[in-house]
C-alpha cells in the first residue's frame, strides 16, 4: 500500500515522528511483546499506517482515551498526528506495566501531550472522553461496555475491526442500541473501522 493514503497531509516534522516512532517499537519490542514476531517486520504497514487511518474519523477537540493501548496503536500514532497544531488531549490505558513503561517513554522522547494509565479499564475513573479507542482489544459487545463508561454521552467510539465485523454488530444489537457509520480499512480491504455514536443499552 501506498503510505501517502494515510498520511498525504502530515507535516515533515510529524513524517519523522512517526518514523522515530517505529524504530522504537522496534527497539522495544526485543524486549516485550509490543507486536508478534511476525510482524515486527511490518511495523509501518500492518501497524503505524492501520491506525493512523482512523484519525480523520474522530471529532477535533476533546479527550481521546485509547484503551488496551500496548504497543501504542492506535493511541499512540494519532496523538503523533495531532502534535502538529492540535487541540485534544491523549489518554492511553493499559494493565501491563512494561508496556506502559514503554508508552511513557516513547511519548517522552517524542515530546506528546499524553497520560498513560497502568490500569484495568473497568476500574479506571470515567474518563467523559470525546473519543474512545480500542484496536484489537475484544469483541464489540465487549468494548461498548467500555465506551459506555467512558465516553461523554456525545462522544464517538472508534474500533477498527476485521472480516468478522458484521457478525460482531449482529451480536452487540442484542445488548446495545448504537448509530454506526462503516469505512472500509486502507490497509485490508477486508477490515472495516466501526464509528459509533449515540450509544445506550438496548
Amino acid at each position: 500500500m501506498n503510505e501517502d493514503i494515510c498520511l498525504s497531509n502530515v507535516s515533515r516534522e510529524t513524517f519523522a515522528r512517526l518514523k522515530t516512532f517505529e524504530g522504537l517499537v522496534a527497539k522495544w519490542t526485543k524486549r516485550i511483546n509490543l507486536v508478534s514476531k511476525s510482524d515486527s517486520a511490518e511495523i509501518w504497514q500492518r501497524h503505524i499506517l492501520d491506525s493512523a487511518q482512523i484519525f480523520d474519523l474522530a471529532p477535533r477537540e476533546g479527550l481521546w482515551l485509547d484503551i488496551g493501548s500496548g504497543g501504542g496503536f492506535p493511541g499512540l500514532v494519532c496523538a503523533i498526528l495531532d502534535a502538529d497544531g492540535g487541540r485534544r488531549e491523549f489518554a492511553l490505558v493499559d494493565s501491563d506495566q512494561r508496556k506502559c513503561a514503554f508508552l511513557r517513554s516513547a511519548a517522552r522522547e517524542l515530546d506528546l501531550n499524553v497520560k498513560v494509565y497502568a490500569e484495568r479499564i473497568e476500574e479506571l475513573p470515567a474518563q467523559g472522553a470525546a473519543v474512545l479507542s480500542a484496536r484489537a482489544l475484544g469483541p464489540l459487545d465487549t468494548l461498548l461496555g467500555f465506551a459506555e463508561r467512558h465516553l461523554d454521552p456525545g462522544g464517538v467510539a472508534l474500533f477498527p475491526k476485521g472480516a468478522r465485523w458484521e457478525k460482531e454488530v449482529d451480536e452487540a444489537r442484542n445488548q446495545w442500541s448504537y448509530d454506526l457509520k462503516t469505512t472500509t480499512s486502507l490497509t485490508n480491504p477486508d477490515a472495516t473501522i466501526l464509528r459509533i455514536t449515540e450509544l445506550t443499552r438496548a
